[in-house]
């Protein structure tokens, strides 16, 4: 995975640079600095001669001649709309609703969810128990929350264990909420997908907790409020530009 951009510069004095098919720009110095992978995507943008590079959720940007690497947002001028961010939140989107919400803990309203949101917790996370403190007010507004684990402190911490602790109770959602209000929750191990859901959020550059990611991949970092939520969720209805 690509780590900062110095490493690309680096590779450009390196290698043998092969001819690119025409209409597709030269992978070789970029899947050299990747170590030899293939990235997952390779589209032309609206600008002639330069293509997005799709890694997991992270885009870049690359000549046709493979030279020149471009890491930053692509602007449309015309619409004022970050065609980079829109992209990035559609990746988002679509690996979350791969996880399945079998493989989430989730509180629904009684009735039917006008919106849907997922977010990546951490049991010991202050605000984390603060927001689900009001999960009923959340559902009240017409929001299902659909919790993924992300234990800040890592794989093997306490936070982890508890996580772990929790996916494997009889009653997931009874334990989440006995979890983070403080109480012990005891420690059953079982398959579960905890690891995976850290990951996820690593890979989908969650760096704090609570992490709400929106239904088209739009990610919110912190507390949100039920009433702002429910607000933010309305206002974003509608397809993006």
């Amino acid at each position: 995975m690509l780590r900062n951009l110095c490493i690309f510069f680096l590779v450009l004095y390196a290698g043998h640079l092969a001819a690119a098919e025409p209409g597709k720009p030269d992978l070789a110095k970029l899947k050299a600095a990747l170590g030899g992978a293939n990235p997952d995507s390779v589209n032309p943008t609206s600008v002639p001669g330069l293509y997005e590079i799709v890694m997991g959720s992270q885009i870049v940007y690359l000549s046709q001649d493979g030279q020149f690497v471009i890491q930053g947002d692509l602007i449309d001028l015309n619409t004022r709309g970050n065609l980079s961010e829109t992209r990035r939140d559609g990746l988002r989107a679509k690996a979350v609703e791969a996880v399945g919400e079998s493989n989430m803990v989730v509180f629904a309203p009684a009735g039917q969810a006008k919106h849907t949101v997922t977010i990546f917790t951490d049991v010991d996370c202050g605000y984390c128990r603060k927001m689900h403190s009001e999960i009923a007010a959340y559902n009240q507004n017409g929001i299902k929350i659909r919790y993924l684990m992300y234990p800040r402190a890592g794989v093997g911490s306490e936070s982890y264990d508890k996580a772990v602790a929790v996916w494997c109770a009889d009653d997931r959602q009874n334990a989440l909420t006995r979890a983070k209000r403080g109480e012990d929750i005891p420690h059953k191990s079982c398959d579960n997908p905890v690891k995976q859901q850290f990951e996820l959020g690593m890979a989908l550059g969650v760096r704090g907790t609570p992490s709400i990611i929106l239904e088209h991949g739009e990610m919110i970092p912190g507390y949100v409020p039920p009433a702002q939520l429910a607000q933010m969720l309305e206002e974003n209805k509608g397809p993006r530009r």
